[in-house]
């Protein structure tokens, strides 16, 4: 199994938008940034602070994006709600009678 960073990305993508594991991967990326000792050391200058901006400009951008996303579907289905317009998932109960 090959690793690459388009793996890496799309796994914490798919497992940050399951709303099951969201929370664990929110806190493991903020313990991840707190430990002096991870993938590359924070004690080299420099370079032991790539990968903690890497995990932050991911979680960033990604929580950001969930909330946008969540934002504008609460700001459709309110006006859907106002506008008296029915969705097409809806069933609508009608009575019919017969004209002769």
């Amino acid at each position: 199994m090959k690793f690459s960073p388009q793996s890496f990305y799309n796994w914490y993508r798919e497992t940050l938008r399951n709303p099951k594991y969201r929370w664990w991967i929110v806190l493991g990326s903020l313990f991840y940034l707190f430990m002096p000792f991870d993938f590359l050391p924070d004690f080299i200058p420099g370079v032991g602070q790539l990968d903690d901006v890497a995990i932050m400009m991911l979680l960033v951008s990604e929580v950001s994006q969930m909330m946008i996303e969540g934002f504008k579907t609460r700001q459709a289905t309110r006006t859907v709600a106002n506008s008296g317009v029915s969705s097409p998932d809806e069933a609508v109960d009608v009575e019919a009678e017969t004209v002769s």
